[in-house]
């Protein structure tokens, strides 16, 4: 297989992106997953942060009252990033090699987002 046969991430990432603010409640985080069918969000802060449907589950787990809580208070920071033109092979290895099922995509600026599922379709 030739490199421009190959499938980038750009050929499958998520866009346009949905973002969330740290301030916002781990209540909105939730509802704005099941209006957009997606299982993460990246959150507007530096260092750059997501906060997937895993924090929700864990937080509601632990008892926390998530209409109060606040993304900021259970989103994952320093995350792992992909670049558009990684391919998706490398993009699998990231996620087994790290275990994340979710991947912004960085071009300067987040592009887009790339999950676990779209590698999945890949794959099959």
């Amino acid at each position: 297989m030739s490199s421009a046969d190959r499938v980038t991430v750009a050929d499958v990432m998520s866009t346009p992106l949905e973002t969330i603010a740290p301030d916002a409640t781990v209540m909105e985080a939730a509802r704005r997953m099941r209006e957009k069918e997606i299982n993460a969000l990246v959150v507007q802060t530096s260092p750059r942060a997501i906060i997937s449907s895993t924090d929700v589950l864990d937080a509601v787990a632990e008892g926390e009252d998530v209409s109060t809580l606040q993304v900021s208070d259970v989103m994952t920071t320093d995350v792992e990033t992909a670049s558009p033109d990684l391919y998706m092979e490398e993009v699998a290895a990231m996620m087994t090699t790290y275990g994340i099922k979710h991947l912004p995509v960085v071009d300067d600026d987040y592009v887009g987002m790339v999950s676990s599922t779209d590698v999945a379709t890949f794959l099959s």
